[in-house]
This record gives structure tokens, sequence and C-alpha cells, in this order.
């Protein structure tokens, strides 16, 4: 027996003393179970089977032969320091037992809880820490090595496929939000151009509201200068029948012949004057500046029936859009909105209602051109008239059978929101015809 084994079996002799309570030489069930639960505070009292075994009296003899087969016994230095570290939990004594060299072999003199030993050579001073290494060591000595946890296989795949769930999920929700902020950019970015076009529209109605008003000043202009003409005609005719009066009267032939030459001159003015007028001034059936003007009036509630669509399209789009963007301010609304097919509904109402604008805008400028000219090749006004019911009293005798365009949305802008509108029926846009047998193919054609 070498020294450290003389240690050792010194040690172990003072553990039996301590398990032996009736000093009888051996270490009983009962005394085993007992040492368990008030001295190394367990309450797993099964430990004793790995002690006694079939033995139910065990000598110092029979404790020592344990000692010498069991695993702990067979310890090395890295086993020792092993479990210092992850049973006792004191890894700043690793030095400590490096230094002494302390392997199984050495366990009981710790389990013993030699003064000199725990202090002067392993040089631990807290008396908490020497307390918890002699009841680890007990435990190791007398039962065993600590039995290693059982790793539950089934909790890491669970947490591993939690983790990629997790990732999986964080990433697709970034997808989504990208993808969701690019697709209101593109939409505002369309929004925004929706707005231009109605602000052109604006800014056409006001040119077009100029232009029939300098139109109204040129027809009155004209008046006053056909009334001008016409005064000076009659001052002419006044004149030559002056002159004609002089030269009846007149008692000289050659006072005569001055006055006949002085009329001739006059009636040849008032001749070219006369000319002049009908040439400039192109008579026309009222009947077919009536006509004109019915037509110009019904073109123009058609025209205010597509542009009142046109408006109520982009205010469905802004709405629309103005409710999106609300959503997207919560992570919720932004998924439900990446989810849902609002983005592409919207996107589908806001290029319906910049087309619809489109049209309406290429509709005015077509129709302000148009007529532009017709009254310019006419000479009459047709945008400024006394308006659709007085036109169709005149030129309809029984006007009971004629159905004219009314307004079939209420004005722009909608008192009671756009929701309040029925959304499932789509907005009728009608296309004008000519309805005037009395007008010539040309004259339909032409409007």
């Amino acid at each position: 027996m070498n020294e450290a084994d003389r240690f050792s079996l010194e040690a172990l002799r003072h553990i039996h003393k301590q398990l032996d309570d009736d000093n009888d030489g051996g270490i009983e069930v009962n005394e085993s179970v007992e040492f368990i639960i008030e001295d190394m505070k367990q309450q797993q009292t099964n430990k004793h089977s790995n002690l006694h075994r079939e033995d139910q009296h065990i000598t110092v003899e029979e404790l020592w032969r344990g000692w010498k087969i069991s695993e702990v016994h067979n310890w090395t230095l890295e086993d020792a320091v092993q479990w210092l570290k992850v049973s006792v939990e004191f890894p700043q004594y690793e030095k400590n037992f490096r230094d002494f060299k302390v392997d199984g072999n050495t366990l009981p003199r710790i389990a013993a809880n030699e003064p000199s030993f725990m202090s002067m050579q392993l040089k631990i001073l807290d008396q908490r820490h020497k307390q918890k290494l002699n009841l680890k060591a007990l435990d190791a000595v007398l039962f065993g090595p600590p039995l290693r946890p059982h790793h539950h296989w089934l909790k890491d795949f669970v947490l591993m496929i939690s983790i990629i769930i997790g990732v999986g999920g964080c990433w697709f929700a970034y997808i989504q939000n990208k993808s969701s902020r690019i697709h209101i950019s593109r939409m505002m970015k369309d929004l925004e151009s929706l707005q231009n076009a109605e602000q052109s529209l604006i800014e056409l109605q006001s040119r077009l509201e100029k232009a029939q008003e300098e139109n109204r000043t040129v027809a009155v202009e004209k008046q006053n200068l056909e009334q001008k003409m016409r005064d000076e005609i009659n001052g002419a005719k006044r004149e030559a029948s002056r002159l004609r009066e002089l030269r009846e009267g007149a008692e000289c032939e050659l006072s005569r012949l001055k006055y006949a030459e002085e009329e001739l001159v006059q009636v040849r003015m008032a001749l070219k004057r006369a000319e002049k007028e009908m040439q400039s001034d192109w008579s026309v059936p009222e009947a077919l500046q009536m006509w004109l003007q019915l037509t110009h009036e019904v073109e123009l509630q058609y025209y205010n029936i597509k542009k009142q669509n046109a408006e109520l399209q982009l205010t469905v789009a802004k709405d629309e859009a103005e409710k999106i963007k609300k959503k997207r301010n919560s992570v919720f609304g932004t998924l439900h909105v990446a989810h849902s097919s609002s983005l592409d509904e919207v996107d589908h109402k806001i290029l319906e209602a910049k087309k619809a604008l489109s049209e309406v805008t290429a509709c005015l400028r077509e129709r302000l051109h148009r007529w532009q000219q017709i009254e310019k090749l006419c000479g009459f006004p047709v945008v400024h008239n006394s308006g659709l019911p007085s036109l169709t009293a005149s030129l309809y005798a029984d006007h009971s059978w004629v159905v004219m365009p009314r307004m079939s949305v209420p004005p722009y802008p909608i008192a009671g929101g756009v929701d309040d509108l029925d959304e499932d029926t789509p907005p009728i846009i009608p296309q004008f015809t000519c309805k005037f047998p009395s007008l010539s193919p040309r004259l339909c054609e032409m409007f």
C-alpha cells in the first residue's frame, strides 16, 4: 500500500465512523438513508442501493474493497478537474487541483474534510466552499460518479425547428414589408400623376371658359360693326337723295351734270359698301343656328357625364390609397396589406381613373377646337345660347318623345362621400350619336 492509499484508507475509516451511528462496526441500510437525508440534505433515498447492493452490513474492509474497484477511484487528474468544474461548479480551484495533482484516489480525503489537507494543501479557505466540496466528494466516493443529465434530443429538435420558423418568419415579414413599401411608393407616384392630370384638366376648363367669353365679346363687336356699317350706308343713301334733289332743282345743266357725277360717285360708294356688307354678312338660316346650338348643348351634357364619371373614379382611387396608407403604419396592417389583393385593386382603380381623365382631357381639347372653328366659319355664336330646355322647346313642336341626356351621378364633390354610391354598378359613359334627322349627313358627320 503506497502513501496515497494509506491516506485514502484513513479517510474512509473516518467516513465509515460518520455513517456508523450505533458503533457496531458496520453500516446498515437505515443508517445510510438517514445520512443521505440529514447530513447530505438529499431526498433521493434510493442512492443507498449503490452502496449496499446485497450487503446490509458494510464494514471498513468491505468499504475499502468497494472503493478500490469503483470508477471514481480510477479517475485521472483531468477527470477530477472536470468533476470540480461541472459537478461542484468551482472552476476557480482548478489551479489548486492541478498543483496538488488531485485524482480519484484523493477524493476520500476531501470527503473526510481533513482540515490540514483542505486549507493548507488545496488552499480552500471559504467554509461554504469547503462544505459543498465535502458533500459532493462524499456523494462521489460512496454512491459513485454523478449521473449525467439525459440529453433531450426531442427538445433540441423542437428548439431548432422553432428557431428556423422564427428566422424564416422574420425574413418573410421583412421581404413582404419591403415589397409593400415599393408597391405603395409606386402607387403614390401614380396617384401624384393622376392629380397632375386633374390639375391640367382644371386649367383646360378655365381656358375653355375664357375662350367662350372671348367669343361672346367678338360676337357683340361684330353686331356693333354691322350696325355702324348700316348707319353709314343709310347716310350715303340720304346724301345721294339730297344731291339728286339739288340736281333736279338746278337751272343750269352744268350744275345738274356736276350733281349727277357726285350722285354717281355716292351710289358707287354705297354699292361697294353694300357689296362688302353682303360678303361679310353671310345670311344663315336661323333654324340651322338653333340646331347647332342644340347639338352643342347635347354634346356638352354627354361630356359632363363623362367628366363626372372620371372625377368619381379619381375620388374612389384617392380614398382607397388613403386607407392603405393608414393601414401600413402598423406592422400587422403592413402584413395584411401585403397578403391581400387590395394593392392590385387600388393600382387598377388608379390606372382606370388616369385613363378616364386622359380621355376627358383629350375630348375637351378636341371639342373646344372644333366648336371654335364652327363659330368662325358660320359667323354666329353657338357656345353661348339660351340653354337646352329652351332650344328643345323651340325646335320640337311635340318634345315629349325627345329623351335628352341627364346627369347619372350626383354633382362633384359628393356630399355623402364616395362610399354612398353603388360600387357594383359601373359608370356608364355614353357615346354621342347624331339624333337629329333634319340635319344633313355632312353636318352630322361634322358634329
